[in-house]
């Protein structure tokens, strides 16, 4: 495997819509009571157990941030 292969790898296993299904509830209020603000260590670790790597960021993009709200389902 080239380093461009790993590194394609390991962004795909980091891609939002691969760990956001899978966050506990508690990761994804952290995440939904500000999303731009960095993101917890217990959001960091839940995405490493996830995709068995560690975000090199500690802060959702604006495409990240968009994406989280769709998934956002309404309480009655």
């Amino acid at each position: 495997m080239t380093a461009h292969e790993h590194h394609d790898d390991r962004d795909e296993a980091l891609s939002i819509e691969r760990w956001w299904p899978h966050l506990s509830i508690e990761a994804k209020h952290a995440v939904l009571e500000d999303a731009r603000r960095p993101l917890t260590a217990l959001v960091l670790d839940e995405i490493e157990t996830i995709t068995g790597h560690r975000p090199d960021r500690d802060r959702l993009d604006r495409a990240e941030r968009d994406f989280v709200l769709t998934q956002v389902e309404p309480v009655d």
